[in-house]
């Protein structure tokens, strides 16, 4: 067996470097742009007269590194080459995730907002798979440069990770659908043009199928934003969003009548193994830390690195990263060779537990740097807020262990939906 990454793969890690310290760091620091990241990180960042939503010169802040890094081939890395992407595995995006997480904040690299400059476009891989040609033809080029998108209306207020149980509706007449209901945390939705509502068009609560994805422009009449709901770490762009008779055309059906929560599951697994390795890198970012810390910092005379109260806890959650780093690899690798959904428990396994990793790492952290380590002078707040997120989104944690144990007492199978190809 060969453990060794491929030399393509950390031979491209050099390249990304260079371009983050050629391109990257100079943006971050001009223009006192570094108050996105420094202790002012979550004031600057928040537009708290606007309800709490992003600041318009953060966003426009992470649009400029993102054009920066798609004009020099890295945006769309995981994709096909005919969409100007670099055809990359999971493997390299799981690498790449950690990596970038290891460093620490920055532009290059900040998971509140999902931006990265090796994008996860989730949007436009779906388009790929799913979209008729019409769509693909009116879709996907806006998508892949970030022009247009969609946001994702699946959960429900009254549901929550049951989306099987879904309220909102929708009714055919004619050539039209009638759509009623309620969303929450539809993230994104302050500056998509589109939300990609589930709604049940068949069958009964509890069904599987039935369920069907519509692109609705969230300019149509009848489609509301409530409130942006405030979350454990602000900015916000997470909204609970009414439909009071919406109506779409029958050609804004995205991935077949009755077939929306199988769209849905595709990327599941690709988007949680790379946001595991984020975890991870984020986890070692801080032990990472506490290390360079524990051997200065001096108290009584004496280096805290000295001190076994401090080692011992170091040295559990290093064995943990250790080990979690060759689980994600080798579940990444597996998701290459035999396809996404034949590595769905591991997927699980590797998602919760690094979650879960993750905000001890930051928790342990901040107990080693004492004061300084609760301030927001030290990132480690930022990162215990934002990835305990995580254990929440993405399947909660007590969700990916319920499925992880379908798959050990035989309820569940490691194979495909129906309808759904692993082929892009």
């Amino acid at each position: 067996m060969d453990f060794e990454l491929p030399n393509e793969l950390t031979d491209y890690l050099v390249v990304l470097d260079e371009f983050i310290e050629r391109e990257i760091k100079p943006l971050e620091e001009q223009d006192d742009n570094i108050r996105f990241f420094d202790h002012r990180r979550e004031d600057a960042r928040t537009d708290w007269d606007r309800g709490g939503l992003p600041n318009e010169g953060w966003e426009q802040l992470l649009r400029t590194a993102r054009d920066l890094a798609d004009a020099a081939g890295h945006y769309r890395y995981p994709f096909p080459k005919e969409h100007g992407g670099q055809e990359g595995t999971n493997l390299g995006m799981a690498v790449i995730r950690e990596h970038f997480a290891r460093k620490g904040l920055g532009l290059h690299n900040d998971l509140q907002n999902e931006h990265s400059i090796v994008g996860n476009n989730v949007g436009l891989m779906l388009m790929i798979h799913y979209g008729t040609d019409e769509q693909k033809a009116d879709w996907i080029h806006d998508l892949a440069e970030g022009r247009r998108g969609f946001a994702f209306g699946i959960t429900e207020p009254d549901h929550g990770s049951d989306a099987t149980h879904m309220e909102t509706t929708a009714v055919r007449d004619g050539d039209e659908w009638v759509i009623n209901g309620e969303k929450t945390w539809n993230t994104g939705i302050h500056r998509a043009q589109y939300d990609m509502i589930m709604a049940r068009t068949s069958g009964k609560a509890g069904d599987g199928s039935g369920i069907t994805a519509f692109l609705v422009p969230t300019a149509s009449p009848g489609f509301e934003v409530l409130e942006f709901l405030w979350t454990f770490n602000m900015p916000t762009d997470h909204a609970h969003i009414r439909l009071t008779d919406v109506r779409v055309p029958n050609s804004s059906i995205f991935g077949g009548e009755g077939a929306g929560l199988q769209v849905v599951q595709h990327f599941f697994n690709e988007n949680r193994i790379r946001q595991a390795a984020s975890s991870l890198g984020a986890a070692q970012y801080c032990i990472d830390q506490s290390i360079e810390y524990a051997k200065q910092r001096k108290p009584f005379g004496k280096a805290l690195a000295a001190n076994q109260a401090i080692q011992f806890p170091l040295v559990e959650l290093q064995t943990q990263c250790e080990m979690l780093r060759a689980f994600i690899h080798k579940t990444a690798w597996s998701m290459d060779m035999y396809g996404a959904f034949s590595q769905s428990d591991k997927v699980s396994m590797c998602n919760y537990w690094s979650n879960r990793l993750c905000c001890e790492a930051a928790d342990r952290a901040m107990q080693v740097h004492g004061g300084l380590g609760y301030s927001r002078h030290k990132p480690f707040e930022h990162i215990y807020r934002h990835h305990r997120r995580y254990r929440i989104t993405e399947g909660a944690e007590e969700i990916q262990m319920r499925r992880v144990a379908g798959y050990m007492f035989g309820f569940m199978n490691q194979r495909a939906p129906k309808g759904v190809s692993e082929e892009p």
